[in-house]
């Protein structure tokens, strides 16, 4: 099964000076001003600390339960003809 990403676009307008500065580091680094922008967005946020909530009781239960039972596990290729077949 082929694994996507979902992406955006996003359109950015800036001042000719901020794109001037914006391309002039993104050379300084042999980057395109993309891939310079997607660093600059990276470390932004690599520092931020992102919340961990503990799962809950059920969740804890379901989980071991499923890991238990990990190998009575099938492989279902055609979604459709697996259900067609129940």
């Amino acid at each position: 099964m082929a694994t996507s990403t979902a992406q955006i676009q996003l359109k950015l307008s800036l001042s000719d000076q901020l794109a001037r500065l914006l391309r002039t580091k993104a050379d300084q680094l042999g980057l395109p001003v993309t891939q310079f922008v997607k660093h600059l967005i990276v470390k932004a946020v690599e520092t931020d600390n992102i919340p961990v909530y503990p799962a809950s009781d059920w969740a804890e239960r379901e989980t071991e339960l499923a890991m238990r039972e990990y190998d009575k596990a099938i492989e279902v290729k055609d979604i459709h003809a697996f259900f067609k077949s129940l």
